[in-house]
């Protein structure tokens, strides 16, 4: 395993399936699947009821089918897939680049890539529309950025500044250099 991984690689935590009220919590380390449980229950049987955890290397997850199935039925499908890639050394290394690196990579990328990547997930979906990226597109797209264009992006967004077509820009910034000159003179 890539040493350059934490040691905790995956964390959720959840609330059993209704009626239950029972706590889990589901740990992955690059040794280990680590399940917790604390019963919740208002029951007299079940009030001196100790939280329980279950340890197992990476390889005895893969054939532990029950516990598999309760990692299911409570935390779904999807995160279930996810563990098992993780136990069989498939990782996600995106998810462990910083911010400001995809930023950097993201800006390479052609438009129409940029709005498939902003569908994927959350995280990328945030970094897509982000005023960063769009400022390092701008950027790159224009020859010079004016102090006045520069004030534009902050107030419009440079997203919809680089959208914004060349006649709507310049009358944007017409309007706020006049906007500016009668501040000044009313000031005076």
């Amino acid at each position: 395993m890539a040493s350059w991984l934490p040691e905790t690689l995956f964390e959720i935590v959840g609330q059993g399936p209704a009626p239950s009220k029972d706590y889990y919590q589901l740990l992955v380390t690059r040794s280990q699947v680590i399940f917790r449980w604390w019963k919740i229950s208002l029951r007299s049987e079940y009030r001196s009821t100790k939280p329980g955890e279950t340890k197992e290397t990476h390889e005895d997850f893969l054939e532990n089918s029950q516990l598999q199935v309760q990692i299911a039925l409570i935390f779904g499908a999807r995160i279930l897939d996810y563990v098992f890639n993780l136990c069989e050394g498939k990782f996600d290394f995106l998810e462990w680049l910083s911010d400001d690196l995809l930023l950097s990579i993201l800006s390479y990328l052609d438009l129409e890539d940029i709005a498939r990547l902003s569908q994927t997930s959350h995280r990328f979906a945030k970094l897509c529309t982000s005023d960063k990226l769009w400022e390092q597109i701008v950027q790159s797209a224009c020859d010079h950025i004016t102090p006045d264009m520069r004030a534009l992006a902050q107030d419009m967004g440079w997203r919809q500044m680089f959208f914004t077509n060349k006649l709507q820009l310049q009358r944007h910034l017409r309007k706020r250099i006049q906007r500016q000159g009668s501040q000044r003179n009313s000031e005076l």
